[in-house]
């Protein structure tokens, strides 16, 4: 159970990292709801979160809408649940609802609900007595329409509606808090080709996300408001083909938060080096190429790398690992992942799990697991 501390620390540093949610680590790149990036399902969380390029499926709506144009069936519907952050509190977890429908053969249409519970929170007033408990929680809704263009090329759009609660109805500073909304959208792109390795048959694959661009959140009624976390995912994929029964896929995603990264300030406060965080969205989103204090080094710090790799037989079990990679002075998250899936008729069920490669992570250990149903 967490503490009030925790909580009032949430709001007056109007920042959550992304994928620690709970912890405050001011010197890192700082967003609001960083549970949008939360890989929720099992198949790319166990191929170390990395899905922008893999091949289509229902859960793809997270990764890169556009996939779902090229799902092989005309519709499918998954709901994964995951216990998330269980070093620090049992009761924790996200669940996440996407499924997908073919208008025709180009057309396709997606939904998907996640939602974030942070457990309950014990409130307690400055003499630390017991006031009540509080269960702040937040929630997105998506729809997305991708289009085909061809044989190889989708994209897509993605509008998203959040709702975050964190602490409404609390009193933090004498101020009055709030649940804080935003809309935002997302644009992909996929891109598959056929080709021969070794008089192989081979597919390679190449997928973008531009993710949750939208308007700032706030839980105060005060001017003081938080980005999204805007994200840039690009990656690739190639699987293999060596014989009718046996498929390898390799995955490599870089991910890039596309958000002001904050400056380095002197004993008075004053900016030394680097640029406000006070910008407007589209300031935000473009300087974050070139705002980081420490110059390009810095900036290449601030790219993380997912890593995976599948391997299915006869297209009814799979065996799947991955390692995922943060700079340690950007969120240190390294993790590695391995899972497997299973698949009966038109029903699969996939599972994952995580270890930590840093002591005392609070991801380490972390499960998923994912039902998925699809109609031919």
């Amino acid at each position: 159970m967490f503490s009030f501390l925790l909580l009032v620390c949430l709001i007056e540093s109007k920042a959550q990292v992304a994928g620690y949610t709970g912890t405050v680590l001011t010197e890192k790149i700082q967003t609001a709801v960083p549970f949008l990036l939360i890989s929720p399902d099992a198949r790319s969380g166990a191929m170390g979160d990395a899905g922008v390029a893999t091949s289509p499926d229902v859960n793809s709506i997270h990764w890169n809408p556009s996939k779902i144009a090229f799902a092989d069936h005309k519709s499918a519907i998954s709901l994964s649940y995951t216990p998330w952050l269980q070093q620090l509190a049992p009761d924790i977890y996200m669940a996440y609802l996407s499924g997908y429908y073919k208008t025709d053969s180009r057309n396709t249409i997606g939904l998907s609900f996640k939602y974030f519970s942070m457990g309950e929170i014990e409130l307690r007033d400055a003499s630390s007595v017991a006031t009540g408990t509080y269960n702040p929680s937040d929630f997105s809704i998506d729809g997305t329409f991708a289009r085909s263009f061809g044989n190889s090329l989708s994209l897509a759009t993605t509008f998203r509606f959040i709702y975050s609660k964190i602490a409404s109805d609390v009193l933090v500073n004498s101020q009055q808090s709030s649940a804080g909304t935003a809309f935002a959208a997302d644009l992909s792109a996929y891109y598959k080709k056929e080709i021969q390795l070794s008089g192989k048959p081979s597919d390679l694959a190449f997928g973008i996300n531009l993710s949750n661009i939208g308007n700032k959140i706030s839980y105060l009624n005060d001017d003081n408001k938080q980005f999204l976390p805007t994200n840039l995912k690009i990656g690739s994929a190639l699987t293999l083909h060596p014989d009718k029964q046996n498929q390898l896929t390799v995955a490599l995603d870089f991910n890039k938060l596309l958000v002001p990264t904050p400056p380095q300030t002197d004993a008075d406060g004053n900016i030394s080096t680097g640029r406000s965080t006070d910008r407007s969205v589209p300031s935000g989103i473009f300087g974050s190429f070139s705002d980081a204090p420490g110059g390009f080094s810095e900036e290449l710090k601030e790219i993380s790398i997912g890593a995976g790799l599948e391997y299915l037989f006869d297209q009814k079990f799979a065996l799947r690992t991955g390692y995922y990679y943060e700079n340690p002075d950007k969120g240190e998250r390294r993790f590695l992942t391995m899972g497997a899936g299973f698949k009966y008729s038109q029903l699969n069920l996939d599972f994952s799990y995580l270890l930590a490669s840093i002591q005392r992570s609070p991801l380490a250990n972390s499960l998923r697991f994912s039902l998925m149903y699809a109609i031919k």
